[in-house]
C-alpha cells in the first residue's frame, strides 16, 4: 500500500523541492483520435498534459500565478475535504441514498472539471433530497476552493462518507481523466506529488471500505480494463471504453467527453436508470464516432448481484426534475466557487 497522506505532509517541502529543480520535465505523451493518453506504466502527474500545454522546465504551465503555493494547497486538504463532507446535505430516512464522489483527475483540461461539477449539480437537481455529492478535482482555478482529486482524498472521501452511510445507501464514484493501456487513471495536478490510481488500486481502496452498494463509472482511455477486478456482488460497473481502446472527446478545446456528453448530459436527463442510460449513451457514442471516422470505443458494463434492485429501491418516489442543461465551469473567483454545495 502506498505512502499514506500524513507522510506525503511530512516530507512535501523536500519532494517539492526536487519537483521545481531545473530540466524536471514531464515524461513524453501520444495521442490517439481526440484523446490524449499515457503510454506504459510509467504514467507520471503531468504525462498526458504535456500534448495540451507549453510546460515551463519545471512543469508548472498549468499552476496560477495568483493563489496559494503548492505547499499551501497540500496542507490545506485535510481541512478542505472536513469543509466538503460537512456540506453533504442530510440523508433522507427509511428509504435508500445515494453518495456520489466526483473525481475530476487531470488538472491540464477543463473537461474533467466540467463533467465532475456537473455531474453533483445534476444529480442534486435532478433526483432529489436522497441524491448527494461531492466532487474532487484537479484545476488551476478551483485550488482554493475544493479538495484535490488525489489518492489520498479519495480514501478520505470514502472515510467520511462511511460514518454518515447507511447499510442500504449506495456509494457511486465517477472517475474522468486520461487513461493508460496498463490501465491506470492520470491524477495531475503538476507540480504536486499525486500518486496515480490502477484499476487494483481503486478495487483495493474500495474493499477497505464497507460500502455493500456501488456504483463505479471510469470514463477514461482502455477504462474497461478496471471491471475485473471491481467486479462483484452489489456493483455496477460502467466504463468509456474497452479494455484495449481509446474513448474519445477530451482535449483542451473539449466541454465535454463523448463519454460524459452521451451519459450524464444526454441520456441522464432522460432517464433514471443508470444500465438504460448506459445502453442509451452507447448507441450515441457510436453515431459519433462512425460520423468521425474514429475506432469504435466500445464502453463496457458489468452488472453484479443485486445492484439493480437497489437502485430501484433508491429511485422509488423520486420524481427526477427536469433535465439540467449543461456549462462549462465557470472560471470564477475561487471565493465564490467555495459557496457551492449540493
Amino acid at each position: 500500500m502506498r505512502t499514506a497522506f500524513t507522510a506525503l505532509l511530512a516530507f512535501a517541502a523536500g519532494v517539492l523541492l526536487m519537483l521545481w529543480l531545473p530540466g524536471h520535465a514531464p515524461a513524453p505523451a501520444t495521442t490517439t483520435g481526440q484523446t490524449t493518453v499515457t503510454t506504459g506504466s510509467a504514467a507520471t502527474a503531468s504525462s498526458a498534459a504535456d500534448s495540451d500545454s507549453s510546460y515551463d522546465d519545471d512543469g508548472s504551465a498549468n499552476w496560477p500565478d495568483q493563489g496559494p503555493t503548492p505547499e499551501q494547497v497540500l496542507y490545506a486538504q485535510p481541512q478542505m475535504l472536513h469543509d466538503a463532507l460537512a456540506k453533504l446535505g442530510p440523508r433522507v430516512p427509511r428509504k435508500p441514498n445515494l453518495y456520489l464522489v466526483a473525481f475530476a483527475g487531470d488538472g491540464s483540461e477543463n473537461v474533467f472539471r466540467n463533467e465532475a461539477e456537473y455531474a453533483a449539480r445534476m444529480f442534486r437537481q435532478r433526483f432529489g433530497a436522497s441524491a448527494h455529492a461531492l466532487v474532487l478535482e484537479n484545476n488551476p482555478a478551483s485550488l482554493s476552493a475544493r479538495p484535490l482529486a488525489s489518492w489520498s482524498n479519495l480514501e478520505g472521501a470514502l472515510d467520511g462518507l462511511a460514518k454518515v452511510m447507511q447499510p442500504d445507501d449506495i456509494l457511486m464514484l465517477y472517475m474522468a481523466t486520461h487513461g493508460s493501456e496498463d490501465h491506470e487513471l492520470l491524477v495531475d495536478m503538476d507540480p504536486l506529488p499525486l500518486d496515480q490510481i490502477g484499476a487494483q488500486d481503486l478495487a483495493d481502496i474500495l474493499k477497505e471500505h464497507p460500502f455493500k452498494w456501488k456504483v463505479v463509472v471510469v470514463n477514461a482511455c482502455y477504462s474497461g480494463g478496471f471491471i475485473p477486478p471491481l467486479a462483484g456482488d452489489g456493483t455496477l460497473v460502467l466504463t468509456a471504453a474497452r479494455s484495449d481502446h481509446s474513448s474519445f472527446g477530451c482535449g483542451s478545446e473539449s466541454e465535454l467527453t463523448y463519454f460524459g456528453h452521451a451519459w450524464l448530459v444526454d441520456a441522464l436527463n432522460r432517464t433514471d436508470n443508470f444500465v438504460d442510460a448506459f445502453a442509451q449513451a452507447k448507441t450515441e457514442i457510436a453515431q459519433w464516432e462512425q460520423r468521425d471516422k474514429l475506432t469504435p470505443s466500445q464502453p463496457q458494463s458489468y452488472i453484479g448481484k443485486g445492484i439493480e434492485a437497489q437502485l430501484d429501491a433508491w429511485r422509488k418516489g423520486i420524481a427526477p426534475g427536469p433535465a439540467v442543461s449543461f456549462a462549462p465551469a465557470a472560471p470564477a473567483p475561487a471565493a465564490s466557487a467555495a459557496a457551492a454545495t449540493y
